[in-house]
């Protein structure tokens, strides 16, 4: 496996030409096409991708830990399948519709101003995660832990308080009604 530190790729099309399996470390990925691309047994540390297409890569047994996606789109990606060890992530600006979140442990994971539409968190832990303007039309939670989670900016999610842990989280007076449509009662 290849080994790669402090390296910038830049517009690269990871189509044409495949990212090598391998370790990279501190790395810098901006403008560049992953789609499509197989990128399980990799590992990513200290990682950005800026600006990046990572729709429906293959992250089986892949490392992620302590990357950063900017302005990037990752739909359609099963994280549930990376490697859960030291598993850090954060996005912001991030087109994520349709990933699979699965019982992963996203602790004091950030999302900000990212499209979460139709995205999976069932039984995964958001202790402490940050919610941050960001669109959870469709996403589901189920058994989901969003205990002291921060959802004040957070908007169009449905979020049932008798499957979910919800114990300390925050929302705005504006969320109430994504609380209680189960209730199906009309909130003026």
């Amino acid at each position: 496996m290849d080994y790669c530190s402090e390296k910038k790729f830049s517009k690269s099309d990871f189509l044409i030409q495949p990212i090598s399996r391998g370790e990279y470390e501190n790395c810098q990925f901006d403008h560049c096409d992953f789609s499509n691309q197989d990128l399980s047994d990799c590992k990513f540390i200290d990682c950005v991708f800026s600006d990046c297409n990572l729709s429906l890569v293959n992250l089986k047994n892949t490392a992620l830990q302590n990357v950063q996606f900017i302005d990037s789109k990752l739909s359609g990606v099963q994280f549930d399948t990376c490697n859960p060890f030291a598993l850090a992530v954060s996005f912001k600006k991030c087109i994520i519709q349709h990933a699979t979140f699965f019982q992963l442990r996203l602790n004091k994971t950030v999302f900000e101003q990212s499209d979460l539409t139709g995205s999976d968190f069932s039984a995964a832990d958001l202790t402490a995660a940050v919610l941050d303007h960001c669109n959870l039309a469709q996403v589901i939670f189920e058994r989901t832990i969003l205990d002291k989670a921060n959802l004040t900016t957070a908007y169009h999610f449905l979020i049932d308080p008798a499957v979910n842990s919800i114990n300390k989280t925050r929302f705005s007076l504006d969320g109430l009604p994504g609380l209680l449509s189960r209730y199906n009662i009309v909130i003026d």
